[in-house]
């Protein structure tokens, strides 16, 4: 059988790899600690559930327009004023099948042959690969721990050639957690402001898991008005609302690539599922009490977890500023060995964690970060705390 030969130029997801191997264990018998996802232990909050068991009674049940329903568009558009004071019309909103699709469109609307895209590292794992579906050269920017895993506008104006078309960045970063500050995204603005010709996708999805802000308003490079009208807010309602399986995103665009994104996505998915929408509709409308609650208990895990951290002493970790994850510099136990077995890289540290110590975490490989691996800390503090001890133990049995 000849497949397509677009395959071979993008992998699967590490993360995803990663959790199929722990259920994997799982089915036989063996009791797998899962840090690798990215998703909530949180149960989506009650009047978004009661939200969607409305819908259902009130017969939601039919195609949905391409771009999302007026009503959600609205209170996005809503959100957006309220959240980040940023102006935006429902021509210039599309609602997707999660934020995963939403980059994808925008990629597809953008991007075509030998144009250049800028992924500053480390990244999170789908920007490259969706990158490579379109046939554009993937330019990464590598940042540092001291830099607090953060791009300076001196990197950014080296990477910019006559070629670059795309920019993609998240803040909070997936994996460090790196937060932008308003300055820091001034700065790099400021870059842009001289290079017309290219746009930047601003990766939004973990706004409110925000530890560096407390009290204040979340930093969007699209408050800048030099830049505005070329920013892509990607955004939904997986990480802040516990909404992962339901499966939302949405872009914020210029009314342009707001009109591209909904050509692509009426040729591949079209309109989003309606008692998703509907129930988006009361999340983003609501007060966010549950989110900052669920924040609240994520500031409390990331304490134990850098505390642990700290118990491993050969172990060092930048901390996060945001969303869920810590991100550690594991090169310490490089080269080093179990019955035989040599860790050559964190690709095989994190399947000997996985297999040994039965602790799924993902390889900073897969974010363009050799000798890091991501711990989620996005499960309960009693697994958190067995998971690490198990680590512990683990890394304890190398030599």
């Amino acid at each position: 059988m000849q497949l397509s030969a677009l395959l071979s130029k993008f992998n699967e997801p590490e993360t995803l790899k990663m959790a199929q191997l722990g259920r994997e264990l799982r089915a036989k018998g063996i009791k797998v600690i899962d840090l690798s996802l990215g998703e909530p232990d949180f149960n989506t909050p009650e009047h978004i559930r009661d939200a969607a068991k409305k819908a259902i009674d009130e017969n939601w049940s039919h195609y949905t327009p391409v771009a999302g329903y007026i009503e959600l568009k609205e209170a996005i558009c809503k959100k957006l004023k309220r959240d980040n004071g940023l102006d935006y019309q429902p021509n210039q909103i599309v609602v997707s099948t999660g934020a995963k699709q939403c980059i994808a469109n925008t990629m597809f609307s953008i991007l075509f042959d030998d144009d250049e895209i800028i992924i500053p590292t480390p990244y999170w794992v789908s920007y490259s690969e969706i990158a490579r579906m379109t046939r554009a050269k993937v330019v990464f920017i590598s940042t540092t721990p001291e830099s607090g895993f953060k791009l300076t506008p001196e990197q950014l104006e080296q990477a910019i050639t006559e070629k670059t078309k795309l920019f993609i960045f998240s803040s909070p970063c997936n994996p460090t957690g790196a937060t932008y500050t308003k300055d820091e995204l001034q700065a790099l603005a400021k870059v842009f402001a001289k290079h017309a010709d290219v746009y930047i996708i601003s990766d939004e999805i973990y706004e409110y898991i925000n530890y560096s802000h407390e009290g204040g308003r979340y930093e969007s490079i699209a408050q800048f008005p030099d830049v505005k009208d070329r920013v892509i807010i990607i955004n939904g309602l997986s990480k802040g609302f516990a909404m992962t399986g339901w499966r939302l995103g949405y872009t914020a665009s210029n009314v342009e690539i707001a009109k591209a994104n909904q050509k692509v996505q009426g040729q591949i998915t079209s309109g989003t599922n309606s008692i998703t929408q509907r129930a988006a509709v009361t999340a983003l409308d609501s007060p966010l009490d549950a989110t900052f609650k669920m924040v609240e208990e994520f500031k409390r895990r990331r304490k134990r977890v850098l505390e642990l951290l700290k118990e491993m002493p050969h172990i060092k970790c930048v901390e996060p500023e945001g969303a869920f994850y810590v991100f550690p510099d594991v090169r310490y136990y490089l080269g080093k060995n179990f019955n035989g077995q040599v860790i050559n890289n964190a690709s095989d540290l994190s399947m000997y964690l996985l297999n040994e110590a039965h602790v799924s975490t993902v390889s900073g490989d897969a974010f363009g970060q050799p000798g890091y691996i991501r711990i989620s800390f996005a499960n309960s503090m009693e697994n958190i705390e067995e998971g690490f001890k198990r680590i512990k133990s683990g890394l304890e049995k190398l030599s």
